[in-house]
């Protein structure tokens, strides 16, 4: 497991905890979940643009001329 130091401004690290708090979590374990679902909503729009641009292919040729 890698560790990251992250520095924020203490208004953006206040938030942050806050919001640890709401949810009864660790401020880290927040971030986690965070990269988490950044990662998945990345992998996932990759996905669908992969699938349009295959999808499309020939009428992406037929548009460059």
């Amino acid at each position: 497991m890698s560790t990251f130091t992250v520095q924020l401004p203490d208004s953006k690290a206040d938030l942050l905890a806050q919001e640890a708090d709401r949810r009864g979590v660790r401020v880290e374990d927040l971030l986690a979940q965070l990269a988490d679902d950044f990662l998945a909503r990345k992998e996932s729009v990759e996905a669908a643009s992969r699938y349009v641009l295959a999808k499309n292919a020939e009428l992406y040729r037929r548009l460059a001329k």
